[in-house]
């Protein structure tokens, strides 16, 4: 049985970096399950279960031929819909079997690709994702936590843990301030605005950063978190941080800036902001490694949800299946903490 819920099946998710896809067959994990992506006709970019449904063979060790897949074991090859075009062995004329490798949904957009299990289902990438234009994309990288998807979406909408794990980049624990917080919950999942400091402590802001307008983080079910700063200035910052589950506890993020109203190339800041933010998020990786490996220590987790951890219950919420979600009563809220 699985552990996920049936409904994400039906959800997309950004699985992989859209440069890294060629002819060569790329294996990637999701919910637990190998997939395997190719651009077979060296443009669009097909994906399947990775394995062929003759012997389970992995597809993702085979390779692109004359825009179909071929299977590394007996050479079955399957177009991009799955279909099978050609069985070796067998004599000339022969009617091919009405067999199919399992297919699914793909969709390329600003550097990603997200893929979706279902094929049915009218529902797109999330709108506050085709929101942002990809010419004020500055910054697109990856990597791996060792997380669920839960924490790992917590750890980056939740300003609280930023004064001990990010102690002077982020935030400086003596320098807090009042602010009003409030969730509001939406169509696609929620937004989290934050009321009362224009600026902030940490050496991040100080050097790159200036007075604020506004600053809101938002979720898109299933797995994207995105912060954003409009400044008085008129220029805005999107920080977006998509999350796509290996494993239980393995999670692959992708991370991307995009910048608008300021006139900052994008080598300039892979150069001076990517240093800085690589080390924030070595920091978050370390933090939640430490935690996944304490729980296996602790199988009878049970964690303390109080009115100040404002989005926890939003997204256990949105990772159950609709039985299980009824345990976490969801509803906008509001709260002041000292930030």
């Amino acid at each position: 049985m699985s552990a996920w819920a049936a409904h994400l099946e039906h959800r997309w998710f950004a699985v992989a970096l859209a440069a890294k896809i060629g002819r060569k067959p790329v294996r990637a994990m999701l919910l637990d399950r190998p997939i395997v992506l190719a651009r077979l006709n060296g443009q669009r970019v097909a994906g399947f279960q990775d394995r062929c449904p003759h012997r389970h063979a992995p597809l993702s060790q085979g390779r692109v031929i004359d825009g179909t897949l071929q299977c590394p074991y007996h050479g079955w090859r399957f177009d991009e819909r799955g279909k099978l075009q050609e069985l070796p062995g067998a004599p000339p004329g022969t009617c091919m079997p009405g067999v199919h490798a399992r297919a699914i949904s793909v969709v390329e957009y600003d550097g990603l690709i997200w893929v979706r299990y279902a094929k049915e289902g009218d529902e797109d990438i999330p709108a506050r994702v085709r929101a942002l234009a990809p010419g004020d994309r500055k910054f697109l990288w990856q990597t791996t936590w060792h997380a669920h998807i839960v924490d790992a979406l917590e750890n980056v909408l939740d300003p609280l843990h930023t004064h001990f794990v990010h102690t002077g980049l982020v935030r400086r624990k003596a320098a807090r301030q009042s602010m009003q917080v409030s969730l509001h919950a939406d169509s696609e999942g929620f937004v989290v605005d934050y009321v009362g400091q224009s600026t902030q402590s940490g050496l991040l802001y100080r050097l790159f950063e200036s007075p604020r307008e506004s600053e809101r983080a938002c979720f898109s079910a299933p797995g994207t978190a995105q912060l954003n700063y409009h400044y008085r200035n008129g220029s805005r910052a999107c920080i977006s941080l998509h999350f796509s589950p290996e494993t239980t506890d393995r999670t692959r993020l992708t991370g991307m800036l995009h910048l608008e109203g300021r006139r900052v190339p994008a080598w300039m800041v892979s150069a001076f902001v990517w240093p800085f933010i690589r080390k924030v998020a070595q920091q978050d990786q370390r933090m939640l490694a430490m935690q996944i490996s304490n729980s296996r220590i602790f199988p009878d987790r049970k964690d303390v949800i109080t009115r100040f951890d404002v989005v926890r219950k939003h997204l256990l919420s949105a990772w159950s299946s609709p039985e299980d979600a009824a345990a976490y009563p969801l509803g906008d809220c509001e709260t002041t903490l000292m930030l």
